[in-house]
């Protein structure tokens, strides 16, 4: 029999997750905000009474039932242990993804020019992650406040992006592909971008994905009909457009676009100005993604700005509903793109929305110099989706002047010649 070898580097690992548990429970401690506590009314299959700040369907009510039944100190202790084991298994499910690739799909050229010649190459092995560096990654992990907070609060954000990510990154043939997904979407209404975007991946495979995450999503409607009749009808007919129902979406803590224009704008209601951006970034968030995928085979990116989008346009991104950010800088750092990751982790654990004044309304009243601070991950995120939309588009522009530059007098550039071309 063989045992694993223990190396200093494992030893460093487990001492750092150690460490960085430690810290967690002296903060969580100390922090005036006690760790989640469930509330509102007793969710059972015979009687539901939506609460004023309920944002998810009633579906979500029954798959929940089971929390109902432990104490409250238990459930505490489960859920904090859950969701440390859950952004386990994120770093891991980021690290596949990370190393997900996908062909572009051939688009035939206009005549005269002929069609390029394209090489399907052999799908890369995914490098398999150790655990030891997986408790390296969930030690600085467990300190972005995305992360930090959802461990705190209870929130359910680490799950709900483990199913989505590990059905996303399944093989195109996998049985029952999406189906986790319109699950989820049952869930938490904002998932539900990825159907679109499945459906307009151009891959015959990706859309049967999405048409079976449609029907998924169907069905988890169907069963809180049945189960909560007069819940269902009230959520799907009324509640569901009530967009304030998740809370005061002019707050720090909402980094979306709507707090983004709430607070930029001095105004509760931002109104039409907010309407008209989600339309925008819906439709550009929708169509860059499935570019990276058809002309670029980023089908990574594809997903993120997918993400980036549904966090962006939903009414309530809460700081929480971020993170998104594992898998973002998973790639950026499977990518060799060091110093944008850093940047990037640095936005997300330095909390600059808690610095600035946020009490009372303080928010709607903050100067010019201090919204940055206000509205980091959005900022952020509209950034990440103008970065796809450069990296989609000026390589080729680039490399097609250089083509030109070089090419001697009379002579076509080698892509536009009678010669195949390999890419």
């Amino acid at each position: 029999m063989t045992y694993p070898t223990v190396t200093v580097r494992s030893l460093l690992a487990v001492g750092a997750l150690a460490l960085s548990l430690t810290a967690l429970a002296i903060f969580a401690a100390l922090c005036p905000a006690a760790p989640f506590v469930p509330t509102g009314p007793t969710v059972s299959f015979t009687e539901y009474v939506q609460p004023a700040s309920a944002a998810s369907p009633p579906f979500a009510a029954i798959l929940f039932v089971p929390v109902t039944w432990l104490p409250v100190a238990t459930l505490k202790a489960v859920v904090v242990v859950g969701n440390v084991l859950l952004l386990a298994l994120l770093v891991r499910l980021s690290w596949r993804f990370a190393a997900h690739r996908h062909a572009p799909i051939p688009v035939p050229s206009p005549a005269p020019v002929p069609t390029p010649v394209r090489i399907s190459l052999p799908p890369v092995p995914v490098p398999v992650l150790s655990w030891f560096p997986v408790l390296l990654c969930v030690a600085v992990a467990l300190w972005l406040e995305p992360v930090l907070r959802t461990v705190l609060f209870g929130e359910i954000g680490l799950a709900l992006t483990c199913v989505v990510l590990w059905d996303l990154t399944r093989p195109d043939h996998a049985l029952g592909k999406g189906f986790a997904l319109g699950v989820v979407a049952g869930v938490e209404l904002a998932p539900a971008l990825f159907i679109a975007y499945l459906l307009l991946a151009g891959r015959p495979d990706a859309v049967r994905a999405g048409l079976t995450a449609l029907g998924s999503l169907v069905g988890t409607m169907l069963l809180g009909a049945l189960v909560l009749p007069g819940a269902s009808l009230d959520f799907w007919t009324l509640r569901v457009f009530e967009t304030g129902r998740a809370g005061e979406g002019w707050t720090t803590d909402n980094q979306s676009l709507q707090g983004l224009f709430a607070r930029a704008l001095h105004t509760t209601e931002p109104g039409v100005a907010w309407a008209v951006a989600c339309v925008v970034i819906t439709f550009a968030g929708l169509w860059l993604a499935r570019r990276a995928v058809v002309k670029k085979g980023l089908e990574t990116w594809g997903i993120l700005v997918t993400a980036l989008t549904a966090l962006l346009v939903s009414p309530v991104s809460w700081s929480h509903h971020w993170v998104w950010c594992v898998p973002l800088l998973a790639v950026l750092l499977a990518e060799g793109r060091w110093r944008t990751a850093a940047a990037v982790a640095l936005v997300f654990a330095a909390r600059t929305f808690r610095l600035v004044p946020h009490e009372g309304g303080a928010e709607l009243r903050l100067p010019w110099w201090q919204q940055p601070l206000a509205s980091p991950y959005a900022l952020l995120g509209l950034a990440l989706l103008a970065y796809v939309a450069y990296r989609c588009h000026a390589p080729r522009t680039r490399t097609a002047a250089r083509q030109r530059a070089t090419a001697p007098a009379g002579q076509l550039p080698a892509s536009n010649s009678s010669a195949s071309t390999i890419r």
